[in-house]
């Protein structure tokens, strides 16, 4: 009964929203955001795709031209914005992680923006860990990433530690739990309805 009411709520275009979604590396934005936005009906946005289309480089250029992270804060901050602007509503974005909060923190306060904080044990992440090369291929090498797992798991710990604070004012947290996507996207689905009756 539940998801009849979500899907006549939604069908009927009483969400009209930006939603976007948060976290670190490979906590599952982009393959959560995809279904998510399937599911509402609504565009989907990987940031990481808009920055390297909008700046025709990979993101590995990217991260050269842009060596520290409050200058790749600004510019992510400023493409969102864009991204915004642009689009209005009916949109699900996939946030490439930006690290200094002044430079999005203020988007959320948007009439139908609706921000949401993907989280995950780290043990969860490095399984999702993969690599990427000069071009932005993605690949695997699990032999390298278990060699290599103490340093990987400090190092997304710091960045669950660095999150808390930086992801701050979102108040909408969804931890994955190693869980499924469609469960995701259902517990997502069931967020955004009730912050959706809480506006009107």
């Amino acid at each position: 009964m539940q998801k009849n009411t979500q899907s006549r709520v939604f069908e009927s275009g009483y969400v009209n929203m930006i939603i976007m979604l948060f976290g670190i590396s490979n906590v599952g934005k982009t393959v959560t955001g995809e279904k998510l936005a399937e599911k509402l009906n609504y565009t989907f946005i990987d940031m990481d795709k808009e920055i390297k289309k909008r700046f025709q480089m990979s993101l590995e250029e990217f991260m050269q031209k842009n060596p520290y992270a409050l200058e790749r804060s600004k510019v992510k901050g400023k493409v969102l914005k864009d991204l915004i602007e642009e689009h209005k509503d009916n949109v699900v974005i996939a946030v490439s992680p930006i690290w200094y909060a002044r430079n999005f923190n203020y988007l959320l306060d948007l009439e139908r923006v609706m921000a949401i904080e993907l989280q995950d044990s780290k043990e969860n992440i490095f399984k999702r860990l993969v690599f990427s090369d000069k071009d932005d291929n993605v690949f695997k090498d699990d032999e390298y990433k278990e060699q290599h797992k103490d340093y990987y798991i400090k190092e997304i710990h710091e960045d669950i530690v660095y999150a808390r604070r930086v992801f701050k004012k979102i108040k909408n947290k969804c931890f994955i739990n190693n869980r499924s996507v469609d469960q995701i996207v259902d517990e997502l689905m069931i967020i955004i309805q009730n912050k959706s009756m809480e506006r009107t």
